[in-house]
């Protein structure tokens, strides 16, 4: 906090006290709060994980330390897939994760996240935080005991790791594929045997042949994660995570045992941890791919055969879990409503110029 907000809730105080209000409701807006904040993420990924070192430090700055949370990486409180359980039942107050990660719970998770052909980066912002999206995820959560609030983004992400090349649909067939949520259940359409694996474990499995391919974010993590080292094949790009959303889940008795300002307080801080995730990757993520390039990985980009079966397969999907899933039903439709209106007016503007500058920048 700066000298002069010092000075001015100091003469505030004071001032309130001379009007006949008790000067210590300053001090009672800011009791002292101690959280603790279970990530499903290893402090290896410093851009995943670190969003939350981000998010706590911003809590800590605007309540001049009155409000701390203490923030735990996968596996030092509970394991990466217990993030929501632990959040939900109290253990602790805040979780860090992918919400499709318990797609298996209920497929609406997912829409937290990314699904296949989803939103881009940017207009997964719009739809949460102007489009509804928020207010509809919450209205989800609070049967989970649960609130979220939007931390992060990875951007579009990449396909994977491929030990062969993936030429046809037929070379799907049978593929034992770490990925998750609706993803791995768009793939099992095309014969992908899909596996559940933490980001941590992806590294040894890979190694040992025990999977054939991998996806996790993008060039900057994959490349910390060394997969180039097991798979020589990188496939884009990753049409299950089109802008893949990472969230804060808070145990939602104790976000509602807040005060307001607290409140705000945290709506604040993981929007700036949301800002910092997404502009972090899109600057790490070119010198990661140039190094990766340069060091014998083999960049290729997944068929229009591939693309379009798997387009029609997602399609399927979200037509099956509708038609039994009204939560599920009721999101995806708003979605894909506000998705569609998107691309109208993308088309016009962001992919014309986007297109021409990507035009000149290969022209050298």
């Amino acid at each position: 906090m700066t000298v002069e907000r010092r000075k001015f809730l100091k003469t505030a105080a004071l001032a309130g006290a001379g009007a006949g209000i008790a000067a210590p409701a300053i001090a009672q807006s800011m009791p002292k709060v101690q959280w603790r904040l279970a990530s499903s993420f290893p402090k290896s990924l410093d851009t995943i994980y670190g969003a939350v070192d981000i998010f706590a430090k911003a809590v800590s700055d605007m309540t001049d330390g009155n409000f701390k949370i203490q923030t735990f990486a996968a596996g030092e409180i509970v394991p990466a897939f217990g993030v929501l359980e632990a959040a939900q039942n109290g253990t602790v107050e805040i979780g860090e994760t992918a919400l499709y990660y318990f797609w298996g719970k209920d497929p609406t998770f997912a829409m937290g996240t990314a699904i296949p052909f989803g939103l881009n980066p940017r207009q997964q912002n719009a739809w949460f935080y102007n489009g509804g999206g928020n207010k509809l995820f919450d209205e989800f959560l609070k049967g989970y005991n649960l609130k979220g609030l939007p931390g992060g983004n990875t951007g579009t992400q990449m396909g994977g790791w491929f030990r062969k090349e993936i030429k046809t649909v037929a070379d799907l067939k049978g593929l034992k594929f770490r990925v998750g949520g609706a993803g791995g259940a768009v793939l099992t359409k095309l014969g992908v045997v899909p596996q559940s694996i933490p980001g941590g474990d992806i590294y040894p499995s890979l190694e040992k042949g025990t999977i054939d391919a991998a996806e996790w974010v993008g060039p900057y993590d994959d490349e910390k994660l060394g997969f180039n080292k097991v798979a020589p094949y990188y496939y884009y790009p990753g049409f299950w995570e089109g802008g893949a959303n990472l969230h804060y889940i808070f145990n939602l008795n104790k976000y509602n045992e807040l005060p307001k300002a607290y409140q705000t307080v945290l709506d604040t801080a993981a929007a700036w941890s949301n800002v910092w995730m997404q502009s972090k990757y899109d600057a790490d993520n070119p010198g990661a791919l140039k190094r990766l390039v340069q060091g014998g990985t083999k960049l290729r980009p997944f068929s229009h055969e591939i693309l379009e079966a798997a387009y029609k397969a997602a399609m399927e999907l979200y037509s099956e879990i509708s038609a039994k899933n009204a939560n599920f039903k009721n999101m995806y439709d708003h979605m894909s409503a506000f998705r569609n209106d998107e691309y109208l007016w993308w088309q016009v503007a962001e992919y014309t110029y986007d297109n021409f500058m990507i035009r000149q920048r290969a022209k050298g």
